[in-house]
């Protein structure tokens, strides 16, 4: 009599007697194999009780009746012992362990750890029930990820590699609050690299952001990091252009629209030295222009109109058109810069036209022409605050004062040619000076003359106005100057 070849069936032979012990022994095999499950392989020496039909995996060294049987499987078939010496590729289900075994062909081995390809996957849960949204989920306290090393193999680098399907796609890591985002980070929306955070999962703050052109980091939420100049730069302001512009062409769709977005641009560098011209094309301009603080890295910034037909490049602007410096003392001592040329300035109500404040230095270094500023004064400087004029220039409007100096404040006007048109009136004082400030303005000459009850000057509080013996009538204004008596007029 023979048996199979895989589960070793004792076979029925052509003219054996009692056929049904045979075929009886069979079945039993087969019950003991198919569907194989084990009660467990822990045990070397044979349950005292053991239940009909259960069965065991012996593990070594058995002894008693499982002696010499090691890593069988051992079934309690009517009253007996019954034996099965495993095959390469079993598998058997362990029950106390809830785990599937495989003999790999000289031991019973984790089932999962001879699979080496688990392809095209719909679903898979760790720990948890996947879903078509999330298809894998793992419910999970700590997961370790290790690089395959040289030795095994490998080349003991570990890269993740995720890929979205266009620029405008997501892809990004999101951690969560109970299922609600509190911070994300990855591609979403474009391919910058961006850091972002929320309080509650809907609003967004983006705190760091990584330009994928340039490298660039920048700061979304606060502003910043500023750019380093390596070079000196030109920005430029047209009618026709656009504060959604980035400024550096001459042209509508490289211009700003507004003066003060070019002032605010060079607020944000490091001039590392270099300078900054904004370059302000003919037109008119209404927008008010304030220039907070010092410039950072040491470099200038100069504003430039129509040098040559300065009325051809128009601020009109109700209230003070340029502030340097932070009006009313909120950040004392910020001493800005700002150098100017270029331009006609007309003020409605109480505006000025250049206000140098807080410790700033104001240098005008091209033609000017100041026309009519209301209540408001054509040139001012305050608070220990400097003002030069090193330009030629020309009055054509009314103001309270032409020049007004206060705070411990000076205004340097040596040497210039001015040009007064349309008899300008000066209803304060043409040189307006006190509280322990100056105006030089040696060696000018004048062309031209103030309107009617123009007053050529007022001191006071220890005011200084030096001509260098110009005279009393040296200054414009058909009315005499003025002195409290503690202010000197040279």
């Amino acid at each position: 009599m023979t048996d199979t070849a895989n589960l070793a069936l004792p076979c029925i032979e052509g003219s054996q007697a009692q056929k049904h012990i045979t075929h009886n022994d069979a079945l039993r095999i087969l019950d003991t194999l198919v569907q194989l499950a084990v009660i467990e392989r822990d045990l070397t020496t044979p349950p005292s009780s053991p239940v009909e039909g259960q069965r065991w995996i012996v593990k070594s060294a058995g002894t008693g009746a499982w002696a010499g049987h090691d890593n069988a499987i051992a079934a309690w078939q009517d009253g007996g012992w019954q034996f099965s010496t495993p095959q390469t590729g079993w598998v058997a289900f362990v029950q106390n362990e809830g785990t599937l075994l495989v003999w790999n062909g000289t031991a019973w081995d984790d089932f999962f750890s001879t699979v080496t390809a688990i392809q095209n996957l719909a679903l898979l849960g760790i720990g948890t029930t996947a879903d078509s949204t999330n298809v894998l989920s793992a419910k999970l306290n700590n997961a370790l990820f290790v690089s395959k090393t040289v030795a095994e193999g490998g080349d003991g680098t570990l890269r993740y590699k995720l890929s979205k399907e266009s620029v405008a796609k997501t892809l990004s890591f999101l951690f969560q609050d109970n299922y609600s985002g509190r911070a994300e980070i990855g591609l979403t929306g474009d391919d910058d690299f961006h850091f972002k955070v929320s309080p509650d999962g809907s609003t967004w703050y983006e705190g760091l952001k990584i330009d994928s052109a340039t490298g660039k980091l920048t700061f979304p939420v606060s502003g910043g990091p500023r750019e380093v100049l390596a070079a000196a730069r030109t920005y430029y302001v047209r009618t026709d252009g656009s504060d959604g512009n980035n400024g550096m062409a001459n042209t509508s769709g490289g211009a700003f629209l507004t003066i003060q977005k070019a002032i605010d641009t060079a607020a944000a560098l490091d001039l590392n030295g270099f300078d900054v011209t904004i370059a302000v094309a003919d037109g008119t301009y209404t927008g008010n222009v304030a220039v907070y603080a010092l410039w950072v890295g040491r470099g200038n910034v100069t504003l430039l109109g129509n040098a040559t037909t300065p009325a051809n490049c128009l601020l009109s602007t109700v209230g003070s058109a340029i502030l340097v410096g932070v009006a009313g003392g909120v950040t004392p001592g910020s001493p800005a810069r700002l150098a100017i040329g270029g331009f006609k300035i007309t003020t409605s109500s109480n505006g000025s036209g250049i206000v140098a404040n807080e410790g700033s230095q104001v240098t005008i270094i091209g033609a000017m022409e100041y026309g009519a500023m209301g209540t408001g004064t054509h040139l001012s400087a305050s608070r220990r605050s400097g003002l030069v004029i090193g330009a030629n220039y020309t009055i054509s409007g009314n103001a309270a004062n032409h020049l007004l100096a206060s705070q411990n404040s000076s205004i340097n006007a040596n040497g210039r040619t001015v040009t007064l048109t349309g008899a300008p009136v000066f209803s304060t004082a043409y040189a307006n000076v006190l509280r322990q400030s100056g105006i030089a303005i040696q060696g000018s000459t004048f062309s031209g003359s103030a309107g009617a009850s123009s007053k050529r000057y007022a001191l006071a509080t220890m005011g200084l106005i030096d001509t260098s013996s110009g005279g009393s009538t040296y200054l414009p204004g058909d009315t005499a100057g003025t002195n409290d008596g503690t202010g000197v007029y040279n």
